[in-house]
């Protein structure tokens, strides 16, 4: 038995209502949250039309004709910065004139790989293994309204197609449970001076990755406590076989800073040379999106988690792009000191959801532009008025500075490559203590000695 896809009506509304407009096919994206038994589809989105004036397309065969693995893989990495903790791209649909044959099959095989390998490399966690890794390819026939629905394991190189049950439920994320989060970060990241030829990005990158390890082992109070991980997120929950309220829950999450470090950090340790650092400071605001169906806690903290790992990992990703964009300099680590503002989270609502997806914004974008980048990237309608900036004090700044003995002192102290400097001399002190107090209680006994010899 395959898996099954509970599938929200208006998604059903959506996909019966995309047109060919003449093309042979259109492609999209399914988005919703997966669970071990079953997935829940909220959204479809259409990949946006791909225009390049003067040029022209290959010839591929007439069924094929509009199924751009480059394009829409690009579609689904911009899709996925919008999307809150828990929620994902759960697979690829196809619209077609014609019949599902083997070679359109294939095409949709090649398709899904194809994103599940671009947005696997861009994260900075990994899925566990009681997660599936069962993604969704769902064909549809304009012509006969016929729907196949199959699925691929896309850690499995040599899966086959499975078949998948694909029904619909009304009000699917009408009350789904909410979860917030206010993390406030101050991230050091070294720059050593074997890596100094290293792009800034990628150095950034890198620390990005071992912090991540922190915010994984952390430990997180839910409404103010600290809940065991198998038990319900909503205590004494029913299975509800009435109506659904019109919102679900909402619950605050609160990380303790001071539990925010690995098990092993000191045995870990090391003194390196460095050339610089980059600094994160500020505040991010996270959210996260959970079904009704009887989610556990630790199913809400590995929301949260790869919420607050995904919202910095792709504001930083926007400020390099940006830089890239705007021909400036990434950053030189041996500046004495550079700071860059990342741009901040904006939400808004799914229509009939209480599912809230999000985007992000540069001090200098208009609210125009934000509205017209949702509906561009989800197909949809969206009023200014409804954009909501998240309200975060602090913005996060990413500071890069140098080892630079002349910096200001509310610059990070980091080691210059070609002279010591004083961290190193108080560490190579604290390493020398134990042999000084040895010689030092020698000195003493020989002294005591001595005299007691002489009376």
């Amino acid at each position: 038995m395959g898996r099954t896809y509970v599938v929200e009506e208006a998604v059903g509304q959506y996909l019966s209502s995309v047109s060919l407009q003449g093309r042979a096919s259109v492609s999209g994206l399914l988005i919703g949250q997966p669970s071990p038994q079953k997935d829940y589809v909220i959204l479809a989105a259409r990949t946006p039309a791909r225009e390049e004036p003067g040029e022209k397309s290959p010839a591929r065969p007439a069924a094929l004709d509009g199924v751009d693995e480059e394009w829409v893989t690009a579609h689904a990495c911009q899709v996925s910065r919008m999307l809150p903790g828990g929620l994902l791209v759960l697979g690829v649909f196809l619209v077609t004139a014609a019949e599902a044959g083997s070679e359109l099959q294939a095409a949709l095989r090649r398709l899904i790989f194809a994103v599940g390998r671009s947005l696997d490399q861009k994260r900075l966690w990994h899925f566990t293994d009681e997660e599936t890794a069962e993604r969704a390819v769902l064909h549809i026939c304009s012509s006969t309204k016929k729907i196949s629905c199959r699925t691929y394991d896309i850690q499995d190189p040599k899966s086959s197609a499975k078949p998948a049950d694909w029904k619909y439920q009304s009000r699917l994320s009408a009350s789904w449970l909410s979860l917030e989060c206010t993390l406030d970060v101050n991230l050091h990241i070294p720059l050593s001076a074997a890596a100094a030829s290293c792009p800034l990005e990628k150095n950034t990158k890198n620390g990005l990755a071992r912090w991540a390890k922190q915010i994984e082992n952390g430990v997180y109070l839910i409404n103010g406590q600290v809940k065991d991980e198998d038990s319900d997120l909503v205590e004494g929950q029913k299975k509800s076989r009435g109506n659904t309220p019109a919102t679900g829950p909402s619950f605050d999450v609160r990380v303790l800073r001071q539990l925010l470090l690995s098990p092993d950090r000191g045995s870990t340790a090391s003194v390196q040379v460095c050339s610089g650092a980059v600094n994160l400071r500020g505040a991010v605001k996270c959210r996260a999106y959970l079904h009704g169906n009887r989610p556990k806690v630790k199913d809400a903290l590995q929301a949260v988690k790869r919420d607050i790992l995904n919202t910095l990992a792709d504001r930083c990703d926007l400020l390099f792009e940006e830089l890239l964009l705007n021909e400036s300099p990434e950053g030189d680590p041996r500046s004495p000191r550079e700071t860059h503002v990342l741009p901040l989270r904006v939400f808004v609502p799914i229509p009939g959801s209480a599912v809230m997806l999000c985007d992000y914004k540069f001090a200098e974008d208009s609210a125009e532009e934000i509205r017209d980048h949702f509906a561009e990237m989800l197909d949809r309608s969206f009023q200014t008025e409804d954009l909501e900036v998240a309200e975060e004090v602090s913005p996060v700044c990413l500071v890069t500075s140098a080892a630079n003995p002349e910096a200001s002192p509310d610059s990070p102290s980091v080691q210059q490559p070609e002279q010591p400097s004083d961290t190193t001399i108080v560490l190579k002190i604290q390493q020398n203590i134990g042999v000084i107090a040895a010689l030092a209680v020698a000195v003493l006994a020989a002294a005591v000695s001595f005299h007691y010899f002489s009376d």
